[in-house]
């Protein structure tokens, strides 16, 4: 487990490259069963939308500076202060022009709104210092925004890099943040 972590700053930009590589540019079969008339999960897609939201994604990463701050954890909140927003307007656009992948006339791989969720709630639970409810709240919703915007103005694969794109950025931020999650060990 600690290669693993350790290893998947790497791993997941690789893997979101590949996965880049076999969609291509187009809907693949998984992304049509989104695209499709499904009425049941669509009819919640602006709830689903709602944690992506930047507005929301904004306040949560202001609320997890104030709370690293507040706990005295200032390389923790210098970590969160610097990687939402590294990550959300440089890193994820530089990927979009670079792959190419449009969806309605914009450019859609990997999804900003879900690259920057998965990085604030990653980056909420290294400020909870790995506690089970926060991590398992983060994956609640991370999956929620994943498929609001696969409702609408994304590909699901889309989303599906995104995941692997932040949580490589969340992954790094532990390391340089000295903050691993239990077991992993810091300077090993």
């Amino acid at each position: 487990m600690r290669q693993l972590f350790r290893w998947w700053p790497v791993i997941g930009v690789l893997v979101m490259i590949a996965l880049a590589r076999v969609v291509g540019r187009g809907p693949t079969r998984l992304d049509r069963y989104f695209l499709r008339d499904n009425i049941a999960i669509y009819d919640w897609r602006l709830v689903l939308l709602f944690v992506t939201d930047h507005r929301v994604v904004t306040a949560a990463w202001v609320i997890g500076v104030a709370v690293a701050l507040w706990q005295r954890r200032l390389r923790v909140a210098a970590t969160v202060l610097v990687t939402a927003p590294l990550s959300a307007l440089l890193l994820v656009p530089a990927i979009k022009a670079a792959f190419g992948r449009t969806k309605g006339g914009t450019l859609a791989y990997p999804s900003g709104h879900t690259t920057a969720l998965v990085v604030v709630a990653g980056l909420l639970v290294i400020v909870a210092a790995w506690q089970c409810w926060a991590v398992l709240a983060a994956g609640v919703l991370i999956v929620a925004g994943m498929l609001g915007q696969s409702l609408t103005y994304h590909y699901f694969t889309d989303t599906v890099g995104s995941l692997f794109l932040g949580t490589a950025v969340v992954a790094a931020a532990a390391v340089v943040a000295g903050c691993p999650p239990p077991g992993v060990g810091a300077g090993r």
